[in-house]
């Protein structure tokens, strides 16, 4: 069974503190000349994971990511007239 997970953006101020943020989570991206790093949490410590990172001073804001609210179903898509017309030409 898989655990669902909420990914995390968070922004600091210096490099160094890498290794504290590690910590909290599954470390994905760090973008050195932005200055932010993607983890990835379980749902369930969400809340308790961002009070705990927000106390640290070199924390400037975290954002969370919405990948697990959008909707991946489509149901209704219409097919590519253009791919059908190639479709019936290899036949």
């Amino acid at each position: 069974m898989r655990t669902k997970r909420q990914g995390l953006i968070i922004w600091f101020q210096h490099m160094k503190n890498i290794k504290q943020i590690k910590r909290f989570g599954h470390l994905i991206y760090v973008s050195r000349r932005l200055k932010y790093a993607v983890i990835y949490v379980e749902q369930t410590k969400v809340e308790e994971v961002e009070t705990k990172l927000l106390k640290y001073s070199f924390v400037s804001k975290i954002d969370r990511s919405y990948k697990s609210e959008i909707r991946t179903n489509f149901d209704n898509a219409k097919p590519d007239k253009a791919k059908e017309y190639d479709y019936k030409m290899g036949i």
